[in-house]
């Protein structure tokens, strides 16, 4: 209801964000506007915003920032991103990116500088290196969530801050010591800024009251750092996502506020001086980084990260797990605004047009990893979490399925992942894998958050189901890095596990896939060479499980067994004439 000089009258729901700001600007001109919801839920109890206070700030620890150094390096990213980023401490270049030893430009700098603090500051560690991904997950969850709050109510703000931290991309993405993190994290800033700038939060047609200022300034310095963390993927996400919202709307005037002065000029300050000067101390910068890692890379197969088509729609299901199953009535909701005519004003195109942009363009690109998709999951949980809070209120039908939903998605997971734990690369013979030990603990805890959550949906306890499902999730995340089951995964899928003892200028490699070779590499801080059947000089082999009996018929003594892929070492005794043993090994 809108009361103004004691009457009133009825409003959409969709203006309500506009009369709390028209309410806010009337009061301080004198004239008293006042906007009620007859479906407003009563306040809760002091107890109640304490615990789901303490909910939140729990979900965002263990989401982000437990456990960051559980395992070691993993794939072959982490441990040549941190490599550089160590160079970067070890030589003091805060400018050229080297790995082992050579100007390295797959990526622009911003990670690296992350890193590269956080070793300095808190020594070099796998947590040290993971920090940045951490702290720009934090960074986007609470940028979005006051843009929730803004756009919606403080109930759905604080459902994002549920939800986000607990999708399976942004768990993963932020224990990973690489780019993408870093850049979804400020690229999802930028476009909260952006958001604000455009003023979605208005009527169509209406113009803010004065120049955001402080919203352009916070455009072009994250979009700024969001090009220092990836390159010009940036520029292309945010006018893309803007102009595909401006072409749906027809509010291109609104849209070219993003290309103001301001927000130029903070893009620029931020983002040039490095290009710049990367550029003028190394003169093959520019090729080998905009057009090698970038347009080959987009338009050509050259990089061998083909994939088909279809390929980012299973990512993007996957990584908004455990919240998946919502989208059902998120597309209801974009059906019903459809029908009554008001998508156009609707302030959920906006991270609609976001979103689908991001999907679109990565999936036109020749090169797809899975990393690339995770800008989306951010404006999609925001609409999610829009979904739910409207039934939560009662405002939409489905309260019941809120709850009954949110459960039988994480029976799913809880399933699916006892299903395929012979897949999951433990080294069984260093540990035994679950389902015994705190793995199968953390398993069954989640089963049981479903079954609990589906009961209280069924009881029309929305909210109750839903905290039963985020509690029993980080229960489960912390039960499953702890214990035999964290050595036993650690074992089987990252260098870290090797014992340092066995550095030595007479290690060497044999037939490591880039993962561990890379890993090992970092842990040994050098480039490991790889070993030959003509080595005559005595020391350790490190070797993956497949290959060691390749190994004990040349001659070195390995473990007696131990279950693939794990890395394990080998002795090379040093003896002569071992070419002709491995041509009667042949």
């Amino acid at each position: 209801m809108l009361e103004v000089a004691g009457r009133r009258l009825e409003v959409a729901e969709e203006t309500r964000p506009w009369l709390t700001r028209c309410e806010r600007d009337a009061r301080l001109g004198g004239v008293q506007i006042t906007a009620e919801s007859p479906t407003a839920a009563a306040p809760t109890s002091a107890l109640a915003r304490f615990g789901w206070a303490a909910l939140i700030l729990a979900t965002l620890y263990v989401c982000y920032f437990s456990h960051l150094g559980a395992l070691g390096f993993v794939g072959p990213d982490e441990p040549r991103y941190a490599w550089v980023a160590r160079a970067m401490v070890e030589t003091g270049d805060w400018v050229t990116p080297r790995l082992y030893g050579k100007p390295w430009f797959e990526k622009p700098v911003l990670f690296y500088w992350g890193a590269a603090l956080s070793f300095k500051f808190f020594g070099v560690s796998e947590a040290s290196a993971r920090l940045p991904s951490a702290v720009s997950a934090l960074l986007a969850t609470v940028a979005l969530a006051w843009l929730a709050w803004r756009m919606y109510s403080a109930e759905t703000a604080g459902l994002v801050l549920l939800m986000l931290p607990t999708t399976v991309g942004m768990i993963g993405f932020s224990h990973a010591a690489a780019t993408d993190m870093p850049f979804s994290g400020m690229l999802t800033t930028a476009m909260v800024a952006a958001a604000i700038v455009v003023g979605i939060v208005l009527p169509a047609g209406s113009a803010p009251p004065r120049t955001p200022i402080a919203a352009l300034v916070a455009f072009g310095v994250f979009l700024g750092a969001a090009t220092l963390a990836k390159g010009p993927a940036a520029i292309v996400l945010a006018g893309g996502g803007s102009g595909l919202w401006a072409f749906l709307t027809g509010r291109w005037r609104d849209a070219f506020r993003l290309a103001h002065p301001i927000a130029t000029g903070a893009f620029c300050v931020t983002a040039l001086p490095w290009y710049v000067l990367c550029a003028l101390r190394n003169p093959g910068f520019l090729r080998v980084f905009i057009y090698e890692h970038n347009f080959a890379r987009y338009l050509t197969p050259e990089f061998r990260h083909v994939q088909p088509i279809w390929f980012f729609g299973p990512i993007l299901l996957l990584g908004l797990l455990i919240w998946t199953g919502f989208f059902g009535s998120v597309l209801k909701d974009a059906a019903r605004a459809w029908r009554e005519g008001r998508w156009r004003n609707s302030p959920e195109l906006f991270p609609a047009s976001w979103a689908i942009f991001t999907f679109a363009f990565f999936t036109l690109s020749k090169s797809k990893l899975p990393g690339y998709i995770l800008p989306a999951v951010p404006p999609l949980i925001l609409l999610a979490a829009h979904s739910v809070s409207l039934r939560l209120q009662s405002k939409v039908a489905g309260e019941r399925w809120v709850g009954i939903m949110a459960g039988i998605t994480l029976m799913g997971v809880g399933g699916g992942t006892l299903a395929s734990l012979n897949r999951i690369p433990f080294a069984v013979d260093y540990s035994p894998p679950p389902p015994s030990g705190p793995f199968g603990w953390a398993i069954l805890v989640v089963v049981l958050g479903g079954i609990a959550s589906i009961i209280l949906g069924i009881h029309r306890r929305p909210s109750a189901a839903l905290s039963a499902c985020v509690l029993s999730l980080i229960l489960a995340i912390s039960l499953s890095m702890t214990g035999d089951s964290r050595r036993a995964l650690n074992a089987g899928v990252s260098a870290g596990p090797i014992d340092r003892s066995y550095a030595s200028a007479n290690a060497s490699a044999y037939k490591l896939s880039r993962s561990f070779q890379y890993a090992l590499n970092f842990y040994q801080h050098r480039e490991v060479p790889e070993w030959s059947p003509d080595a005559t000089q005595a020391g350790w082999v490190f070797v993956q499980a497949g290959q060691m009996n390749e190994l004990r018929a040349l001659g070195l003594k390995c473990p007696a067994s131990i279950a693939y892929p794990a890395l394990v070492v080998c002795q090379d005794p040093g003896l002569p004439g071992r070419a002709s043993d491995r041509r009667k090994a042949q």
